[in-house]
Order: structure tokens, then C-alpha cells, then sequence
């Protein structure tokens, strides 16, 4: 009887873990997923904190300074804006590409930034840059910036939550002949920029 006993209560205890784990392994296995635990990490280390800007790649790329894996520092591609290439292997130095440069250069390297992460963003592109927004120490957005003085082309391509305002700065610095729009000629916009055009025009 005792023996019966044991036998129906390790059967039962058995079932009991099984449907536990049909039950709620799903749910346990996506809040500890390792993209997710990734995404949480990112947003712990850098979304709304400060850092100086220790390197410029070029308009729309920069270094800060806290380590990133096995690199010293941490590199940041601006959402939602493109700026002329000046650093590319594949593409000779754009038009309007020096003067974005020295933009960023002058406005942030050395100084200390904010870095703003967006929800409707991935935390990284392709090449595990960290995608965001930077705050100045003024309050600005030195994406907005960049657009709406004519530096750079807002880059709809990839989610994030300020595309219609972005595209309405670049519109506004059209009307200005801001910066680039001053005198670039189609041919000298970035690939994604031309296609967007021809699709306009119909050709």
C-alpha cells in the first residue's frame, strides 16, 4: 500500500512538473532570451546617461567613451539622419561630406553628450554601432541639427520615433537652401536618396 503510494505521488509530482514547463518555459525562455537580455542591458548602460565624445568618424558617427566589448569605446550612428559620405571604401568623399564632418567635430568632440535610445529602434545596426539620438549639454539634438542646418539627409529608412519631425526639418532646410541644399545636384545624394527620387518622378 505504502509502496502504491509513493508511486501515485512521484507520478503526480512528475505530471506536475511537466505541465509547469509546457506552461511557462515559453514565457521563461523569452524574458531570459539573450536578445532580449541584450536590448534591456543596452538601455541600463547608456539610455539617458552622459559621456564625452572622445573621437568624430565622420557627420553622423561618433565615439564615447565607455568600453564596448573588447573596444575601448563605444560607437554611435545617429538615427534617422544620413550624412555625406567621407570615410567610406566603396564611396569617394561626397559632396558636403567635409563641412558635416567638421559640424559634429566641432560641436561635440571633447564635450559631454546624452544618449538617447528609441523604442521603435533596434539598439544596433549591422555593424553593432549603437543606434540613438544625442542630447547636447544645451538641450539640443544634434540629429535635428544636423538636418535642419542643411548637414545631412533625414534617413527614413529604419524605424524611430521622430521621422515625420525629421522629414519636416529637411523640408524646412530645402525652403532655406540650407547647408547642401544650397547647391547638390542629384547625382551627388546618397544611393538611397536618388532611388527615393526616381520612384517621386517616375523615371
Amino acid at each position: 500500500m505504502q509502496k502504491r503510494i509513493l508511486t501515485l505521488s512521484a507520478f503526480l509530482l512528475l505530471s506536475a512538473f511537466v505541465w509547469v514547463d509546457k506552461r511557462f518555459h515559453p514565457i521563461i525562455k523569452n524574458v531570459l532570451s539573450p536578445a532580449e537580455t541584450q536590448v534591456v542591458n543596452e538601455w541600463d548602460k547608456y539610455h539617458g546617461k552622459s559621456f564625452i565624445v572622445v573621437k568624430t568618424v565622420d557627420g553622423d558617427t561618433i565615439d564615447i567613451n565607455i568600453p564596448d566589448g573588447n573596444y575601448a569605446h563605444t560607437r554611435i550612428r545617429m538615427l534617422g539622419v544620413d550624412t555625406p559620405e567621407t570615410k567610406s571604401p566603396y564611396t569617394p568623399v561626397m559632396y558636403f561630406g567635409p563641412e558635416a564632418s567638421q559640424f559634429t567635430r566641432d560641436t561635440v568632440l571633447g564635450k559631454n553628450v546624452t544618449v538617447i535610445m528609441d523604442e521603435l529602434s533596434n539598439p544596433r545596426d549591422k555593424y553593432k554601432r549603437l543606434l540613438c539620438h544625442i542630447r547636447l549639454a544645451d538641450g539640443r539634438i544634434l540629429n535635428e541639427e544636423l538636418i535642419a542646418n542643411g548637414f545631412a539627409y533625414a534617413d527614413h529608412r529604419f524605424p524611430h520615433s521622430f521621422v515625420e519631425k525629421y522629414l519636416g526639418l529637411q523640408d524646412e532646410a530645402k525652403k532655406q537652401k540650407a547647408g547642401l541644399w544650397k547647391k547638390v545636384k542629384p547625382e551627388e545624394m546618397p544611393k538611397w536618396m536618388k532611388k527615393k527620387l526616381k520612384l517621386n518622378t517616375g523615371q
